[in-house]
């Protein structure tokens, strides 16, 4: 007998909540923000507001499924299964953390505070729980499937990412590599790392570096099977060039680089915490990803 789907309900610790675990009390939080300014009335509105389309949102779960709830940093050790239909309540950010974690289950964004962020992968209210996890798993469901990106090291080491891969120096010192292109060009290189991003990361990092380059690489769509990468303020010297600074890799190409420092860092979406840690001599390739987000629409 098959197993009853399952509702993943995930969230995040809020702002409010982290000021309490720090200070302990609400007035105490309150002095500490109001010395710089802010009101701890409106972060504690927020929460209030969050917790409100968690609760909204587990109570749309049909009483005949199953259902859990899983906190931000717990991703990493949770395990999801086929049968999942994951339910992101929060901000766009949630969504990108908990995509690498996931293996072609439905997910369904859900605005825990509409007008604050873009709503990019968040589209949803909680009201709507209900009737969206039903065409999650009856068939009748317009699903987006969205391009992630993906590194492999050459120990066999992989990290996937829906928005962006950065490369680069865990501190501020330069990074040092072999870079290689899709076109089998290569360069050494010093710089402040190497960004490849998707059409998802085309609302964020990736689009600051993309306007501030004045670029004319036309951005990806989120479901286009496209990456651009831009490498970080390169320097120029005798040893290390400056040509080979950005470009796309369409289907079945990758970057490679050749790593020519102590140690260098490859992380997903702005989540340092989970990286791949690369040594002198090993190799990385970046490209377009197998997996993909389904994204309920």
């Amino acid at each position: 007998m098959s197993l009853a789907p399952r509702a993943v309900l995930v969230y995040r610790t809020s702002e409010y909540e982290e000021l309490l675990a720090r200070h302990g009390t609400h007035g105490q939080a309150g002095f500490f923000l109001s010395s710089r300014g802010r009101s701890v009335d409106e972060v504690a509105a927020r929460h209030q507001r969050a917790r409100r389309s968690l609760a909204e949102a587990a109570a749309a779960v049909p009483l005949n499924w199953r259902q859990t709830r899983v906190e931000r940093t717990d991703l990493d050790r949770f395990l999801f299964g086929p049968e999942d239909v994951v339910v992101v309540v929060g901000a766009d950010g949630l969504v990108a953390n908990t995509a690498k974690y996931l293996s072609g289950q439905p997910v369904v964004g859900i605005d825990s505070d509409p007008g604050r962020g873009l709503g990019v992968l968040v589209r949803h209210r909680a009201r709507n729980t209900a009737r969206l996890l039903a065409a999650a798993v009856d068939g009748d469901r317009v699903i987006a499937e969205l391009t992630m990106v993906e590194a492999t090291a050459d120990n066999g080491e992989r990290l996937c990412a829906l928005n962006e891969i950065y490369l680069g120096s865990p501190g501020h010192q330069s990074a040092r590599y072999r870079l290689i292109c899709a076109s089998a060009a290569a360069e050494t290189q010093a710089s402040s790392g190497v960004l490849v991003g998707t059409g998802t990361g085309a609302t964020g990092w990736l689009r600051s570096l993309w306007q501030e380059r004045e670029s004319t690489l036309p951005l990806p769509g989120p479901a286009d099977p496209r990456l651009l990468w831009f490498v970080r303020e390169a320097w120029p010297s005798p040893a290390t060039g400056t040509q080979l600074v950005e470009g796309v890799l369409e289907r079945a190409q990758e970057l490679q680089l050749i790593v020519e420092s102590d140690r260098l860092v490859a992380f997903g979406d702005g989540v340092e915490s989970d990286a791949l840690e690369l040594t002198w001599g090993q190799t990385v390739r970046l490209g377009i990803a197998e997996r993909r987000l389904r994204l309920m629409m």
